[in-house]
């Protein structure tokens, strides 16, 4: 009965945004060749969607020794701990205790407390004491919910770490992809350019075509050539990144080499209802875990202002040997209550309960922002898509023009019939438009890793590793 209240606003759910889409009205979330499943599910495992083993083998790796993520695992149980420890104050604090002594008293002054007034003298005490706190307005019990809202928030935000480094490792990987993508075509550029040097040389020492038109098309080689080491340099790197973010050195990365043909892009994409995002972002869930632990410490701040109960009690024995502890005329008890009520405190009391009702508000406001935030992902995510789709279909289309053209020029070179400017102009083309069309690619598949992101990923249809405290009754 005592504790049957709790002073302070209970906590309840934010309602879910009233919108029923992430773009305007009269937009459309169609992307051209992949399918959206609105309201479909969130495989648990999303990145097996993109049919590389290799990847799937690099994230379970990730997810097995990544350093960040077993941190983040360890917090979880230190918040759970902590919320466990802090139930503790809602039951009865037992300590037992066993004291003995032996003094000698100064006779002069004082008089002996030993039965045959001997002024050295040994006392034995045992005893048991009780003492419990009647939460009678719920402070205790506010403080508990406050702290297992705060482990709650932990557990969000290890699954925050786990999406943010499976989609770490998938970005990485076609980072990687690309980066290999871009020092083929190069390198394929370099051997176009290379042949038709060979020609050139050949013209000119036929007396066909000037030295300088020889020099021209060195000079672009070594151009060409010159692209080389910093991509080589970023493939380096970011073979060093994947390594760190699956949890071995650098110098063990030995996982196969990413190119784009390893992964194929998934044609059907769920898309979760406006209602479920709210559900499903674990940086959303972490939000609002903080607003619960801060409303209920509006209740903690109130409590504090109301008078404080506390019941002791404690049963023992006291003998000058330990063998008479526990006999006749040895027991002593204690039977107490104490009550506290704060009076004058210099408005101390009252100026924690308004923080904590700003901290709230503070709160509340950081929940709606996270809200937004996270529409905002899926629709900035969903324009990508889009755009990716049409920008991948003229890229390819400018390659393929281009390809053409340098096969033309070369021909015509071949026979003289085309002067150089012409023909480094093709060439720079046909490298322009071969890395863009492989940029195209590699950003294509990253947006789409980055709707899976977005969505939450799928926390949800994991099996649980960490278990949540079991919630008390309000």
């Amino acid at each position: 009965m005592l504790t049957s209240c709790a002073v302070g606003p209970d906590f309840k759910t934010p309602d879910a945004p009233d919108v029923t889409g992430y773009l305007g009205r009269s937009s459309s979330v169609a992307v051209p060749g992949q399918a959206m499943l609105r309201a479909a599910d969130i495989p648990q495992r999303w990145w097996e969607l993109f049919h590389s083993r290799h990847l799937n083998a690099l994230i379970e790796r990730g997810i097995a020794k990544n350093a960040d993520l077993e941190a983040a695992e360890a917090a979880v149980r230190v918040a759970q701990a902590n919320a466990l420890a802090q139930r503790g104050v809602l039951f009865p604090q037992i300590a037992g205790e066993f004291n003995p002594t032996r003094q000698k008293v100064a006779t002069q002054a004082l008089t002996s407390n030993a039965v045959d007034s001997s002024n050295i003298y040994d006392l034995h005490t045992a005893q048991v004491t009780v003492t419990f706190v009647a939460d009678v307005f719920g402070g205790l019990r506010r403080q508990v919910e406050s702290t297992e809202a705060q482990a709650e928030a932990q557990a969000f935000q290890y699954e925050g770490v786990y999406l943010t480094l499976t989609s770490n490792i998938a970005l990485a990987a076609i980072e990687e992809a690309s980066l290999r993508g871009q020092i083929a075509a190069t390198r394929h550029l370099i051997e176009l350019q290379t042949q038709v040097l060979e020609i050139l040389r050949r013209q000119n020492n036929a007396g066909q075509i000037a030295l300088p038109d020889v020099v021209l098309q060195e000079t672009a080689v070594a151009q060409a050539r010159l692209l080389l080491p910093p991509l080589e340099r970023q493939l380096s790197q970011q073979r060093n990144l994947l390594a760190v973010l699956t949890g071995v050195f650098p110098s063990e990365n030995t996982e196969a080499a990413f190119q784009l043909g390893s992964f194929r892009l998934p044609r059907r994409l769920p898309l979760s209802l406006p209602a479920d995002l709210v559900r499903q972002r674990p940086d959303v869930r972490v939000a609002e875990a903080n607003l619960h632990a801060a409303n209920a410490q509006i209740g903690v701040a109130i409590a504090n202002r109301l008078p404080q109960i506390t019941l002791s009690g404690n049963l023992g024995s006291a003998s000058n040997s330990m063998s008479k502890l526990f006999s006749p005329d040895t027991g002593f008890w204690t039977l107490a209550a104490d009550v506290v009520q704060p009076v004058l405190n210099g408005e101390s009391l009252a100026n924690k309960q308004k923080a904590a009702e700003a901290f709230a508000a503070q709160s509340a406001a950081q929940y709606r922002g996270t809200v937004l935030v996270a529409f905002q992902n899926v629709a900035d995510t969903l324009r990508a898509l889009q755009a990716d789709a049409r920008t991948l279909d003229a890229a390819i289309a400018a390659e393929q023009s281009a390809s053409r053209s340098i096969d033309l020029v070369r021909r015509q070179v071949e026979r003289g019939q085309v002067s150089l400017p012409a023909l480094l102009n093709a060439q720079q083309a046909y490298l322009q438009t071969s890395l863009a069309r492989v940029q195209a690619e590699a950003t294509r598949l990253a947006d789409t890793v980055a709707l899976f992101q977005a969505l939450g990923g799928g926390w949800w249809n994991r099996p649980k590793t960490t278990e949540k405290p079991e919630q008390l009754p309000q």
